[in-house]
């Protein structure tokens, strides 16, 4: 018997990483941003009701962090009430839910890596959509899982590695923030990890998930620069200057330490996990056979 699931966020990175790896077994609905709006409480009950899922995985967000500042009730609508949506449509319909949610609901002041049951604190309007997301979410439905993660890239879509090899092949130097410290997620990772909690059908709770290791912002463009030109991806290497945070402002604040304490997590799904370099290296040859996403 197939497990049928429908994805919310089928257009975006983890949504495309999700459906290059459907596991056998599985009836994957995915659903883009035009086909399911997650912030339509009638909409979203009417998917539910068709489809009848065992599983919903919420893939969809708004993840403009700077631009957020100025669109708060965009974000929110998106990040906190569109996730209640789905976590109503659930408990009526006994689906199970799985909630993306981020490293951003935490202020960065710790100096060791944050646990699920870590106090929050976010610090910008993205941190706390997201935030308010996840309160709801497990107040409609305490069973859900929410699976925090940060710093995701995949080939597809824009994101931190892709814009560095372009910046990387178009200039002789770039400047990188150095004092903002988290671990890189390959999305394809990230993927892997939500099938094996649909699989283990983990029990409801807060979960954190990316790849093993810790990096700044600059120690991962380091690698990008290195390991894209090992690959051919980058014609030459090229100089990086470290910069703290406060030589380039942003108009949202950033926390500056957000690594997650990943282990329970870990443990719960029988993964092993992999260096976020090795990951990168994975991620820079799919890109290289796939450059179009």
């Amino acid at each position: 018997m197939q497990t049928r699931i429908v994805l919310a966020g089928a257009d975006g990175q983890l949504g495309r990483s999700l459906q290059a790896a459907v596991p056998e077994g599985v009836q994957l609905v995915a659903l883009s941003r035009g086909q399911l709006d997650i912030t339509d409480p009638g909409a979203v009950a009417a998917c539910v009701r068709q489809h009848t899922p065992t599983w919903v995985i919420n893939a969809a967000a708004y993840t403009a962090v700077d631009r957020a500042e100025e669109e708060v009730h965009l974000a929110m609508a998106v990040n906190a009430e569109g996730p209640g949506n789905l976590a109503a449509a659930c408990a009526a319909s006994g689906a199970r839910l799985i909630q993306v949610s981020t490293d951003f609901v935490f202020d960065g002041a710790r100096s060791t890596p944050y646990p699920p049951g870590a106090p929050t604190a976010p610090l910008g309007a993205y941190g706390r959509s997201k935030l308010v997301g996840e309160q709801a979410v497990q107040a409609a439905l305490p069973e859900a899982v929410i699976l925090r993660t940060g710093w995701v890239y995949s080939r597809f879509g824009g994101n931190f590695v892709k814009t560095m090899l372009r910046l990387m092949a178009e200039r002789d130097q770039l400047t990188v923030v150095d004092d903002q410290v988290g671990t890189p997620t390959w999305a394809q990772g990230l993927a892997q990890a939500i099938w094996s909690a649909i699989a283990r059908a983990v029990p409801g709770g807060v979960y954190h998930w990316s790849d093993a290791g810790v990096c700044s912002w600059y120690d991962f463009a380091q690698a990008i620069a290195e390991e894209g030109h090992a690959l051919g991806l980058l014609p030459r290497t090229l100089a990086l200057r470290p910069i703290p945070a406060s030589d380039y402002p942003t108009p949202a604040r950033r926390p500056a330490f957000s690594v997650l304490d990943k282990r329970t997590t870990w443990a719960a799904l029988e993964l092993t996990p992999l260096h976020w370099r090795e990951q990168l290296r994975r991620m820079l040859l799919d890109y290289k056979d796939n450059p179009d996403g």
